[in-house]
């Protein structure tokens, strides 16, 4: 028997079918899902849990409205979002239905139990009911305006008999945990939200019955009366594990969970009553719950009726999942509300994906076809000031990474990974290699550094792993890394394990460059709905483009364009994306900062004749000063440069 791996049980919360699932339910799947497979990676036996919550008012209301059962409606919505989980390549590891045998038979059984252990006493509720939000507020609760505090719409008022959970009996013992384990309520704000609104005020006795519609699990004893839906769905935790089933392996071996990923709209749910449950069944308490923010809109969240609803399948199908899981996880600080805009999408795809990480691979595997056939070479273990830099900035990454992802700080991680992406990059345009290319003696040298690039680069795609799940492996493919061995999380441990012989393989682009005031046009329009007759076609998104502002002939002979040569080009410092031109005009030298680092190298430039717009204000860019603009052309996300012929002499006029 070798020693039984470390567990790790991560849950999202069950999702509520009353309607197809957006990119905020996305966002808190493909969290989780990164934790998972980080977990995995580093060697611990993963329980990741999923499901859906699907009894209650709304749902037999809207199946009413269809003609149809309530079963029948859950079934096609579930089949639904198990489809998009799918698209999502969410690793889960049980899906658990609260209309499953496994889960109705232990939920009624164990309501009997906290009845008759009297915890939960028969009374008559009378008071405001949210039918929306499946909740109970007291009139202190409620806004200013009568209403739901939650979501804002008009409560109902009721009154019927309801069974009644004792939780303030536990309050002081709920409140001892806290001081107990501080680490319980992530982020540390959502804690202090709990006690203050809610527990010091005086936790009052939670209805947990209902008796007006029967579309839920019937108490045993009183079958007039369906569970409500918070021990419902709680307790899914625990019965998609066999508790209280004939087989409880899997719950001595997972519980208790190792983090609730919840939204923050039902913290106090999983803070609060969860957690009084357990200890009144006398059960371990959860470890930690992590309450991350929402992915708002800038008018707010996401809803039908203002149209800013965003369908992550079509975000996928139009810019692939990996795209879309490296938006969801770097954008927004993990805790915090982030705001979805289809410019920062299209933005952080071209800058991170294209640019940063695209394009080094691209580089790099083109300088080993070029100057090693295709072959990576030999390591010779030298080392200089850049390869000391390069190596301390890999090691860093890798203790900032694994720092941030025990904290479930996704984006932070990210982060960390990007600035070894780009002094992966730097490390290009410092050490030369078309130059070291040039003569022969330096071989070994330009060796070394084909090595070093294609090591961070391997680094890179293995910390990618948990966040993407298919460039990694084009990554892998392009750089010839076959071996298992040299992907996992162990094979970081050293530097330099990529061996010699290993042939590179020169594939597309593995994220292609966009063109971004089409790509937000096309998302827009999807945003409002799909219109009559528009398909995915490039072709057809063009009208959905804003119309171009026109100019007369006056506006544009007032833009000075001349006919200029490049007579030097080199790197800005601390800037990836800028090159440093001196241009002449025949007249006089000007320097010009231009963004075309991705797409030249400086000795590419030097002799080109370009077009100069002279009489723009100067600028000051990353502390280098740019007295004009060079033009350029943008197609299928590559750059080029409006070069002239060298018959037109430097300094004649473009009109």
């Amino acid at each position: 028997m070798g020693e039984q791996r470390k567990t790790f049980y991560l849950t999202t919360p069950i999702y509520y079918p009353s309607g197809n699932l957006h990119i905020g339910h996305a966002y808190t799947t493909v969290a989780g899902d990164a934790m998972a497979r980080y977990k995995r990676m580093r060697g611990y036996d993963v329980m990741y849990l999923t499901g859906t919550d699907e009894h209650g008012q709304k749902i037999q209301q809207k199946a009413q409205e269809k003609g149809i059962t309530p079963q029948q409606y859950v079934d096609e919505i579930v089949s639904g979002i198990k489809d998009l989980w799918q698209k999502l390549d969410i690793s889960y590891d049980d899906f658990i239905r609260t209309t499953e045998e496994r889960h109705k038979k232990v939920v009624a059984d164990i309501f009997e139990r906290l009845l008759a252990q009297g915890d939960i006493y028969l009374g008559e509720y009378e008071g405001s009911y949210c039918t929306p939000c499946e909740s109970y507020f007291t009139e202190r609760q409620l806004t200013e305006e009568g209403n739901c505090p939650d979501c804002g719409r008009p409560v109902q008022k009721v009154k019927e008999e309801s069974y009644f959970f004792k939780v303030s009996k536990y309050a002081d013992r709920l409140l001892a945990y806290y001081e107990e384990n501080p680490e319980f309520i992530q982020p540390e704000s959502r804690k202090n939200e709990m006690i203050n609104n809610f527990i010091k005020p005086g936790l009052e006795d939670l209805a947990v019955s209902r008796t007006t519609f029967d579309w839920g699990i019937k108490i045993p004893s009183n079958p007039k009366h369906v569970i409500y839906v918070w021990i419902d769905a709680l307790t899914n935790y625990i019965t998609a594990l066999g508790y209280g089933s004939e087989d409880e392996t899997k719950y001595r071996n997972y519980w208790p969970a190792d983090v609730h990923l919840v939204g923050k709209e039902i913290v106090r749910f999983h803070t609060i009553y969860w957690p009084i449950m357990l200890m009144a069944l006398d059960l371990p308490l959860p470890k930690k719950v992590f309450a991350h923010g929402w992915l708002l809109m800038k008018d707010g969240k996401m809803s039908k009726s203002k149209g800013n609803v965003v369908d992550p399948v079509t975000l996928i199908d139009r810019y692939g999942l990996d795209a879309l899981r490296y938006y969801l996880l770097r954008e927004v600080p993990f805790g915090a509300d982030g705001v979805f805009t289809p410019e920062g999408f299209v933005e952080r795809l071209n800058f991170d994906l294209a640019n940063d990480l695209g394009n080094l691979l691209n580089r790099t595997v083109a300088m080993i076809n070029k100057y090693f056939d295709g072959v990576v070479p030999a390591y010779n273990g030298s080392t200089g000031e850049f390869e000391e830099k390069l190596l301390e900035a890999n090691h860093s990454t890798l203790a900032k990474y694994e720092e941030a992802m025990e904290k479930m700080e996704f984006s932070v991680a990210l982060t960390a990974l990007w600035q070894l992406v780009s002094r992966t990059n730097k490390y290009i345009d410092e050490t030369q290699p078309w130059q070291l290319a040039k003569d022969t003696e330096n071989q070994s040298k330009l060796a070394d550094v084909m090595v070093h690039l294609v090591e961070s680069l391997r680094r890179t795609a293995i910390m990618l792993q948990p966040f993407l799940t298919q460039a990694p492996k084009q990554i892998f493919a392009q750089l010839g890394v076959e071996n298992e061995a040299l992907t996992t999380w162990n094979s970081l441990e050293q530097f330099g394990q990529i061996g010699e012989g290993i042939k590179v393989l020169k594939g597309e682009p593995i994220f292609p460059r966009l063109d971004l005031e089409e790509e937000v046009a096309y998302i827009k329009m999807k945003m409002q709905g799909p219109l009559p007759a528009v398909e995915e076609k490039k072709e057809e998104v063009a009208e959905a483009v804003p119309e171009v502002d026109e100019i007369t002939i006056d506006d544009f002979m007032k833009v000075d364009l001349r006919v200029a040569e490049v007579v030097e080009a080199e790197p800005v410092k601390k800037a990836d994306k800028l090159l440093k031109l001196q241009l002449n005009l025949g007249y006089e030298t000007r320097q010009v900062v231009s963004g075309i680092a991705q797409y030249y190298k400086p000795e590419e430039l030097v002799g080109q004749r370009v077009i100069c717009v002279t009489n723009l204000k100067p600028v000051k860019l990353r502390g280098e000063l740019s007295q004009g603009m060079i033009l350029a052309g943008s197609k299928d996300g590559k750059l080029a440069l409006a070069t002239v012929p060298e018959s037109l002499p430097l300094g004649s006029k473009v009109k």
